[in-house]
């Protein structure tokens, strides 16, 4: 029976190298993420650890590659495959990311943005559906880290995303790290981009370390690396986020510079306890 995500779960993204410890451990974490194209071969040696994993966690799948606002088709391929992986694993949460990430055939290894405009809204939309039509269940979608913005754009991100949740319905993936990488590199207020999304649609956090750089004007530019700690900012935002939405199940993304696995309990115990908070805070407001 696979096991639920509760409210209060802080997990971590899952690396092979960290197994051992993962299956170890005698307080085990909140919940495991996994990318599910890494998972889409038929056996072998990932399915055996996941398999045993499964047992003690519950699992996430987050895909990576089926390019939702993409200027070719949608994957038929890839989706058989990702359904074939949701059957398998039977995950409390599957989730994807609005970009794109292919053209003509070529697979770029990139997550590209792509334009706020009404008809790329009805495309993600209906890309959306087909995606949950094939799942047969509601996934959540997972807004970017952005460097550029596009002239076209005629809506902003979090009305997109919002419009997005509620034609399709589907639920969103709130990347705490990328908002702010966004806001810092376009200028963009977080505040009030998490007042437009709707508590009811935002299913999963993510947070994640980023580096540091400028532009070639001297501007700050932030790049989403998942190679550090979480910075300071981006916990605050956290804080923010919970205090608008509430306790929501919470990952810590690590894909570079992977540290060992009880340096990363101690950030996924961190949101941990702020997730506690935010449940406290939560109840006493109620009563």
């Amino acid at each position: 029976m696979p096991l639920p995500i509760q409210p209060t779960a802080a997990g971590v993204a899952f690396k092979p190298e960290h197994g051992a410890d993962a299956l170890a451990d005698p307080r085990p974490c909140g919940f495991l993420e996994v990318h599910a194209e890494n998972y889409m071969g038929a056996g072998g040696p990932p399915h055996a650890l996941l398999e045993r994993l499964a047992e003690r966690y519950p699992l996430s799948v987050h895909g990576v590659g089926l390019s939702l606002a993409g200027p070719d088709r949608l994957s038929r391929s890839h989706l058989a495959r990702l359904s074939a992986v949701c059957r398998r694993y039977a995950p409390a949460l599957v989730s994807e990311h609005l970009a794109w990430s292919g053209i003509a055939g070529a697979h770029l290894a990139d997550l590209l943005p792509t334009p706020y405009t009404r008809p790329m809204l009805r495309r993600v939309a209906d890309r959306v559906d087909a995606v949950q039509q094939a799942l047969g269940r509601a996934i959540l979608i997972e807004n970017p880290a952005s460097y550029v913005a596009w002239e076209t754009s005629r809506i902003d991100e979090a009305e997109f995303l919002s419009e997005l949740a509620r034609r399709s319905g589907c639920g969103l993936l709130l990347d705490v790290n990328n908002l702010h990488v966004s806001a810092v590199n376009l200028g963009l207020a977080p505040g009030p981009y998490l007042d437009r999304l709707d508590p009811a649609r935002v299913g999963e956090i993510h947070l994640a370390g980023h580096a540091a750089t400028q532009d070639e004007r001297g501007h700050p530019l932030l790049l989403d690396t998942h190679g550090a700690p979480v910075d300071a900012a981006v916990w605050r935002l956290y804080r923010a986020a919970l205090d608008r939405f509430g306790p929501v199940p919470t990952l810590l993304e690590r894909d570079r510079d992977v540290p060992p696995w009880a340096e990363l309990r101690r950030e996924v115990d961190r949101a941990a306890g702020m997730l506690e908070d935010a449940a406290r805070r939560r109840l006493g407001r109620a009563a």
